[in-house]
């Protein structure tokens, strides 16, 4: 069963309080989506961990019931 854009935005944001996240369906089929995550958070951290901090928010559905993610993550501003 695809995964709906309001948990993953509600998962990230349990887990990223702060997080500005924006979700976009890529191919209607609720298994490919676009993630924008902007956090304070990630101030002074690399992309790398910016992403890995976001895939463990996402706890374990990447793979599974979420097959994609096109992910972009940044600090407020920047």
């Amino acid at each position: 069963m695809p995964m709906d854009a309001h948990d993953i935005e509600a998962m990230i944001k349990a887990a990223i309080p702060d997080a500005e996240v924006t979700i976009r369906d890529l191919a209607g089929d609720g298994d490919h989506y676009a993630a924008t995550v902007i956090s304070e958070s990630f101030r002074g951290k690399s992309r790398v961990q910016q992403h890995q901090i976001v895939y463990q928010s996402l706890r374990g559905q990447m793979g599974g019931v979420l097959h994609a993610l096109a992910l972009q993550t940044g600090v407020p501003g920047a």
